[in-house]
């Protein structure tokens, strides 16, 4: 599978963005897998965000973006989305989707996650 994000920039402060995160690569499945987003700010660990189930209903959050962001994908497109409201310095990242080979379980871990984008730079400025 090959995932590519895109959306991210400079935002000021309480600003909004949306992310996307194209999957494409014959033998995926889209509409049958987990979803999530993750970000890494300089000298910091990859850190989780949110991530969406393949049955839509199913999503979970990082307490530090719980409210302000939401995951949500179009299977038909094969895209995940990343809406990000309420904007704040702290959320300068870049910001990486990911793809679960695990069908039964929403995970928030790296482990849970196996194949990665190349990331997409946000940067909101105060």
């Amino acid at each position: 599978v090959q995932l590519q994000a895109s959306g991210g920039g400079l935002v000021q402060a309480g600003g909004s963005l949306r992310l996307s995160c194209a999957a494409s690569g014959r033998t995926f499945t889209f509409s049958r897998s987990n979803m999530g987003w993750f970000r890494q700010a300089p000298g910091k660990e990859r850190e989780f965000v949110a991530a969406g189930g393949w049955n839509d209903d199913n999503t979970r959050y990082a307490g530090s973006v719980k409210g302000r962001f939401t995951v949500s994908r179009d299977n038909a497109k094969r895209t995940m989305y990343l809406q990000m409201n309420s904007l704040k310095p702290e959320d300068t990242a870049v910001y990486y989707c990911a793809a679960s080979p695990y069908l039964a379980r929403l995970g928030s871990t790296l482990d849970d996650f196996a194949s990665w984008g190349q990331g997409t730079q946000v940067t909101v400025s105060s």
